[in-house]
């Protein structure tokens, strides 16, 4: 059943049984692209891992990364040992191949949130199954929320730090994203109500928005070039410690600013083409807005990151961001 359950989700159907078994473990599906992974008995190692694709509904990479687990899971190449819970986000917009169908799913993983739409009601359903998942187990928390970016990037793969002041990040962490062929980590200067900082912030979870290159239809994407994180994510529902690489070997960056748009009037002062982390130099003019003026790079040169002009009103149209050390990081 594991290998259908992501078409089967996709295609809005009911798997023939909601539970079952796997050699040294159990599956149970709780809701429409809610699954969980059960091991007989967890190794020592094993964290609770939530591991999570579809929250844009164009992002189709991560998806195909999780169906490759999924099928060797159940042919018997990879044994569950640790509690994981698999999550398929906006599946209206999965299967329409749109980012949203109404509002920006990524943007409502806030407790407090009472909006109303398909998916902010979503967005309660995957906060509440994510807080039944580790009321459940007892294991360290890690969130690893997969996307694709719209557009090219100088560092095609990338990590987004959520901002927290309830967890900090582990030095394994940085460890094992290296390993798995993450180029560069954003340090986040806030709260954004993304589903890997409601994991992190509400959970104290180790917990990343991870971009694995680039939105293309399914089919196109170059899974070779995401073995590694494949390899990452194969370990963690193992229970088995990752692969460890080099962070030095990772450009840091940190969140300087947020560009939001305020006005109808609103345009980004550079192509649309521009790859993600395109530097400007100080005095260059990034945003022109009706209400909030214009935005111009100040004494210092600014990379830009997710932008998109074509936000909602009060939305975000790009990060700015500076580059910053490396963590420190212990032997």
């Amino acid at each position: 059943m594991l290998a259908e359950w992501l078409t089967l989700t996709l295609d809005g159907e009911a798997p023939d049984a909601r539970q079952g078994r796997l050699p040294f473990a159990r599956y149970v599906v709780h809701a429409p692209g809610v699954l969980e992974l059960i091991p007989s008995a967890a190794r020592q190692q094993a964290r609770a891992c939530v591991l999570s694709a579809g929250i844009h509904g164009n992002e189709t990479a991560p998806i195909e990364l999780l169906g490759e687990l999924l099928a060797r899971l159940e042919a018997g190449l990879l044994r569950v040992g640790a509690p994981t819970l698999i999550i398929l986000g906006n599946i209206p917009a999965l299967r329409a191949g749109e980012r949203f169908t109404a509002t920006n799913l990524n943007r409502l993983f806030d407790r407090e949130q009472r909006a109303d739409g398909d998916e902010a009601q979503r967005a309660r359903q995957l906060m509440a199954a994510v807080d039944e998942f580790y009321a459940r187990h007892s294991q360290p928390r890690l969130h690893y929320d997969l996307h694709t970016a719209i557009r090219d990037s100088r560092y095609p793969l990338f990590a987004v730090e959520p901002y927290t002041q309830e967890a900090a990040t582990d030095a394994e962490q940085w460890r094992w994203l290296a390993a798995a062929g993450i180029q560069a980590v954003l340090h986040q200067h806030r709260h954004s109500w993304t589903f890997s900082h409601y994991s992190r912030h509400y959970h104290a979870a180790q917990a990343f928005t991870l971009e694995l290159g680039k939105v293309r239809a399914f089919g196109d994407n170059d899974l070779g070039a995401l073995r590694p994180m494949r390899q990452l994510l194969e370990a963690l529902v193992e229970g088995r410690e990752p692969s460890g690489g080099d962070p030095q070997a990772m450009a840091f960056f940190q969140v300087e600013h947020e560009l939001m748009r305020q006005a109808e009037n609103f345009k980004l002062c550079f192509a649309d083409a521009t790859p993600n982390f395109t530097e400007f130099a100080a005095g260059t003019r990034l945003a022109a807005d009706a209400v909030a003026g214009d935005f111009v790079v100040d004494s210092a040169p600014l990379a830009v990151v997710f932008p998109n002009a074509a936000v909602e009103i009060g939305a975000r149209a790009a990060l700015l961001v500076r580059p910053t050390p490396p963590p420190q990081i212990g032997g």
